[in-house]
């Protein structure tokens, strides 16, 4: 077996940290580029799913994920004018002892940060990657230099990666998030809680645990916007927006206490688009960078991390460089396109102008979940598990 190739990694996110890690771990070297000064994470609090982490014991940060992050057991929703709950999702349901953990974002990425340097990975900040020549193994970077040639290029530049295709398709909503500290009362401390007014306007509230060993815990807030929208939002006094949330969800007002200004609230856009082929010459796609979708599943950190796994993997089989990236291909494939058809389909019930499908969702769709099989399917849907791919990549779930 071929040992030793020169890989180039394009962005130093999540899947790209990690698999940078585990290619390195394998016997490769490996290089990092990143835009920024000094790598950082973009984005609020998510839950790690049993797929992601597999991976990341893989890695040996499970302990600590688990130990930072906050058990969750159930996502739960209600129609605010109803009181209708009309999403409920209990992880049980699927297998006893299965659960999600949430988990800030920069304490993730500083895990998986530390991960790859201690494994020996070379990080390189301050490289803006413009474009790659794919059959030669060259990375472009802004100022005309060239970095290479590399046995292998990884394009994990994320969504709006410019070495794949531009989303073909930007959702007309996105999200306003924070993250707060978690009051004493009044909400689950196992649970992603949210509130509905249609599909036009939705909040929720997730334990996403602490940012150090012995810290407070907190939680991360989301509030639906249209993206065009954004703008108008901005140029509003912050308390007008208030009053809004606060009609949706009252008993949000503690949380509403500590946002003071526009500021306390980052606005994330959402597109949706997977990049094909997922391999051109010596370059792959990872994560985002392949497969962008909206966070309605919550799979994105997951799915980069069975990426991440998948490709050193299939790195360290028989064969040339295309044939492994061919197997990698393989590996994921199928996950990929069910978890992207099932955002696709997902995605405007919860957010969008539509006045049929929150009605169908609260009046049909609530109750049918409710019988067997609806609780089993929703859970493996949102563990990440319909499609088997741990199965396929050869990780066991924790028991």
């Amino acid at each position: 077996m071929e040992q030793g190739l020169t890989i180039g990694i394009a962005g130093a996110g999540i899947g790209g940290l990690a698999v940078a890690a585990l290619l390195t771990r394998a016997g490769h070297k490996v290089t990092v580029y990143d835009q920024f000064d000094e790598p950082g994470p973009v984005g609020s609090g998510l839950i790690l799913q049993e797929i992601g982490l597999c991976v990341l014991a893989e890695l040996g940060l499970r302990p600590a994920a688990e130990e930072l992050g906050a058990d969750i057991n159930r996502l739960w929703g209600v129609a605010s004018e109803t009181g209708r709950t009309v999403l409920d999702v209990r992880y049980e349901a699927l297998r006893p002892g299965l659960k999600g953990v949430a988990i800030l974002r920069p304490v993730l990425f500083q895990l998986v940060y530390q991960a790859a340097l201690d494994s020996g990975v070379a990080i390189v900040p301050g490289a803006r990657i413009l474009n790659v020549n794919a059959g030669a193994g060259m990375i472009m970077t802004e100022g005309g230099k060239t970095l290479g040639p590399f046995d292998l290029v990884i394009d994990a530049l994320g969504a709006h990666s410019p070495l794949s295709d531009l989303p073909r398709h930007q959702l007309p909503y996105g999200a306003l998030w924070a993250t707060l500290p978690l009051p004493a009362d009044g909400f689950k401390s196992d649970a992603l809680e949210q509130r509905y007014e249609g599909a036009r306007k939705m909040a929720g509230v997730m334990p996403s645990g602490r940012a150090a060993p012995g810290g407070a815990q907190t939680v991360t807030y989301f509030w639906s916007i249209r993206a065009s929208d954004h703008t108008a939002w901005q140029a509003l006094p912050i308390e007008d927006w208030k009053t809004q949330a606060l009609a949706l969800w009252p008993e949000t007002e503690p949380l509403l206490a500590g946002i003071t200004s526009h500021s306390d609230l980052t606005f994330a856009r959402y597109a949706h688009r997977t990049h094909w082929p997922v391999v051109q010459g010596r370059m792959v796609h990872l994560g985002d960078a392949w497969h962008a979708t909206s966070p309605q599943l919550g799979q994105g950190a997951n799915m980069a991390l069975l990426d991440a796994f998948a490709l050193a993997k299939a790195m360290s089989g028989p064969g040339d460089v295309a044939a492994r990236l061919e197997a990698y291909k393989r590996m994921r494939a199928i996950h990929v396109r069910l978890f992207q058809t099932m955002s696709w389909l997902f995605t405007p019930v919860y957010q969008s102008d539509s006045v049929i499908l929150p009605w169908l969702r609260d009046w049909l769709a609530a109750p049918v979940s409710r019988i067997w099989p609806g609780p089993q399917i929703l859970a493996a849907m949102v563990s990440g598990a319909i499609g088997a791919p741990l199965k396929r990549l050869g990780l066991k779930p924790a028991r």
